[in-house]
């Protein structure tokens, strides 16, 4: 076969026996053929040959690094079709593996997840974001490591992705952070993302709950194969995850889907729709129909000592309490109202609801069907869906996992790291690296322990 000019270009330098191929010569094919391994688009030498367009020998000699390197295998034989059977070329998933966690303003999450973003394990528990900041980093890395033990990653762990209640700004390609940005208020001053580094030797990523659940969503939920999605979830806040052409759109600062910031107008009053539709609107509401004898059965949980809650009113809404029913009506007309001026905009596939009081009655579901189907053109509505999620709390460390995931082989990060093998061999990494090393704090002294044991 003879050279092409792309033979001339990328094949690796003459050298002699022991002499290096050096970055500039391999990295960016490296990158290349890895990619498109590691995304389905080739898996076989053929398809990679004419997916790239570089020649035989670069090929063969490039994935004999990235095996050497233990990033491919080709130890499985394809089907054949006529001739010898191809031998597939595969992403080495298991390689090493990435820590996630789901912090929620009522419960935390972690879980192991391979190089690809598929989730191998995962625990959730009731917590506190109020409770001091020492204490929730002390306990995700107790659950971190006791994840590592329970599902021991051969080749370690790669990174750590964490789905965060608030927006998370700014994070470009391959982006790691290197502080801990201001998310939440209790944090602040408190150095989580670089404790978290400095104990586990790894990147770390963080991106809002939002952003991850809609992830998830895409890659592992109802989204599979979806080009356009909304994605809402409703509690204290109200915030919508948007797919676009097949990618979560952030935005210029990682802000896009900030909804319940949105001005609305319910029963002669204007306010954010967080404030008028949100889990603290449903259950201050709920607590007014139980104290002035609206709702007997919101009532009669408060005499016999119970709290008021969302979650109260929406189970009594989904077995017929009229006053909880007219709460959750109203809400879902509200978001509705909103999220059919994003539908009239964007024209989504799908529409997929989640949070805790989606997840226990169909009340709200429904209302913001009706507002969504009333208020949106015919052309929007007419293949449209709007579903809830069955995804549940996992949305969000699949979301995690798939940011790290993306964000450890985002070209301009990969073409660093791939000829040393590992990311930790990013050089700015090891800086980082070396300057929290050089700023360690002085050990804390012990605290109280919280009887909080590591789950069985």
């Amino acid at each position: 076969m003879p050279l092409t000019a792309q033979d001339l270009t990328e094949s690796p330098r003459p050298r002699g026996k022991g002499r290096p191929r050096t970055v500039e010569t391999a990295a960016p094919s490296l990158v290349e053929l890895l990619n498109l391994v590691r995304t389905g688009a080739a898996n076989t030498r053929q398809e990679l040959e004419r997916q790239s367009e570089f020649g035989r020998a670069v090929v063969a000699d490039r994935l004999t690094m990235l095996g050497d390197l233990g990033l491919v295998d080709e130890s499985e034989l394809g089907t054949a079709t006529g001739g010898r059977a191809p031998r597939l070329v595969r992403f080495a998933a298991r390689r090493a593996a990435i820590l996630v966690a789901t912090l929620d303003q009522t419960a935390i999450g972690v879980g192991v997840a391979d190089l690809s973003g598929k989730l191998l394990t995962e625990h959730h528990e009731a917590a506190d974001l109020t409770a001091p900041p020492a204490e929730l980093a002390d306990r995700l890395t107790a659950l971190f490591r006791w994840s590592m033990e329970r599902h021991a990653p051969q080749g370690g762990i790669w990174g750590i992705s964490l789905s965060v209640p608030g927006a998370v700004q700014g994070a470009t390609e391959g982006d790691f952070l290197t502080a801990t940005p201001p998310v939440l208020p209790a944090w602040e001053g408190f150095p989580l993302v670089e404790t978290l580094t400095r104990d586990f030797g790894v990147p770390v990523w963080m991106r809002s709950s939002v952003e991850t659940m809609t992830m998830g969503e895409l890659y592992a939920g109802a989204a599979i194969g979806t080009r356009s999605m909304l994605f809402l979830k409703v509690g204290r806040r109200i915030g919508a995850g948007i797919v676009c052409d097949g990618q979560l759109y952030r935005g210029a600062h990682g802000a896009a889907g900030l909804i319940g910031s949105l001005p609305v107008t319910s029963g002669g009053r204007s306010g954010p729709l967080d404030a008028l539709a949100g889990s603290d609107m449903i259950q201050r509401e709920g607590l007014s129909a139980a104290q002035d004898g609206r709702s007997p059965m919101l009532a009669d949980i408060q005499r016999r000592g119970g709290e008021i809650t969302a979650i109260e009113v929406s189970q009594a809404a989904q077995i017929g309490d009229p006053a909880s029913v007219a709460i959750l009506t109203e809400a879902g007309h509200l978001i509705g109202q909103v999220v059919a001026t994003l539908a009239n905009a964007l024209n989504p596939e799908l529409i997929v609801l989640s949070g805790s009081i989606v997840q226990t009655n169909d009340i709200l579901l429904a209302a913001l069907r009706e507002a969504v189907y009333g208020a949106s053109h015919p052309f929007v509505t007419r293949d449209l869906r709007i579903i809830r999620s069955q995804m549940g709390s996992s949305a969000g460390l699949v979301g995690a996992a798939r940011v790290a995931s993306e964000q450890l082989f985002a070209p301009s990060f990969l073409k660093e790291w791939v000829m040393q093998g590992s990311p930790l061999a990013h050089p700015a990494f090891a800086a980082l690296q070396d300057r929290l090393s050089q700023t360690a704090p002085p050990p804390p002294p012990p605290r109280a322990r919280t009887g909080q044991e590591l789950p069985r």
